[in-house]
């Protein structure tokens, strides 16, 4: 079947204004190449004659699952485990003044988990360097918009080449042997982490706020707000705002920061943030 070869400025304006409203990332103009060669494959999976026509029918999705799968299709989903060098100094420099040791309770939260590497990454840290660790309330919440994602994050198992950042001793305390996607060695996060991470869908732009009802010691949020314009970026962090203690943290990619001075943050490490 035929097909349209080009995407044209008009209905790239469409898709730019769907996934804007939708999900808050702002495709540039120099973007319209890229979208169109991801497409491309979908036309003809769908048996389409047109890109406004696939354009239709991601619209029409009650589901939003072409939505975010035409998302993951034009961002980049890099991750690994213990990212981010420098946050995790921070993290064991300050881990004594940073939680509620009177009450022993600990929540985070991994607002763009991913496929799981980040709140697991969190666990085994937490694990390693917090003192009487079985005796701490600790919750994490793991959230990400993409369905796929989350039940990749859910399962915990990861291909041998995606441990390398995991020290040895380490990869063998937590985790067990498994068979990869092709058959291949992997390992399987152990089942007993599992039950400190509670994994949701939640889409952070349009995402209902009220339904968090505790507050966070620790918001992770890395690699996403470089996606946003700066309203959204500043409408993102005000929502974090009301769910953070005075004087938590919140965590960001480090090739981003938070700009706005009347939003309340200061820095105080190379990409982490602190409330006032």
């Amino acid at each position: 079947m035929p097909y349209e070869k080009e995407l044209s400025h008009e209905v790239f304006e469409k898709f730019q204004e769907l996934i804007y409203h939708e999900i808050g990332i702002n495709l540039s103009e120099h973007k319209r190449t890229l979208v169109q060669t991801r497409l491309r494959k979908w036309l003809i999976k769908f048996e389409l004659n047109s890109y406004s026509e696939l354009y239709e029918k991601i619209a029409d999705d009650k589901s939003d699952q072409m939505l975010i799968m035409l998302v993951n299709a034009i961002t980049t989903n890099v991750t690994s485990f213990f990212r981010e060098d420098s946050q995790w100094i921070y993290l064991l420099q300050n881990i004594d003044t940073m939680f509620d040791r009177e009450n022993k309770r600990i929540r985070i939260w991994s607002a763009a988990c991913s496929s799981g590497e980040e709140p697991y990454s969190i666990l085994m840290f937490l694990k390693e360097h917090l003192n009487d660790f079985h005796k701490w309330d600790i919750k994490i919440l793991a959230t990400d918009i993409s369905e796929n994602m989350l039940q990749h994050a859910q399962n915990g198992i990861y291909e041998e080449k995606n441990m390398q950042s995991i020290p040895k001793h380490m990869k063998y305390k937590y985790f067990i042997p498994a068979i990869g996607k092709n058959g291949g060695k992997a390992f399987a996060i152990k089942d007993e982490l599992k039950k400190y991470i509670i994994f949701r869908s939640f889409n952070l732009v349009t995402g209902d706020y009220t339904i968090f009802k505790n507050k966070f010691d620790v918001i992770f949020c890395r690699n996403v707000m470089i996606y946003f314009d700066r309203k959204t970026q500043d409408q993102l962090l005000f929502e974090f705002t009301n769910l953070l203690r005075k004087g938590s943290r919140v965590f960001v990619g480090h090739s981003e920061s938070i700009q706005n001075k009347k939003l309340n943050y200061k820095l105080v490490s190379p990409s982490i943030y602190q409330l006032k």
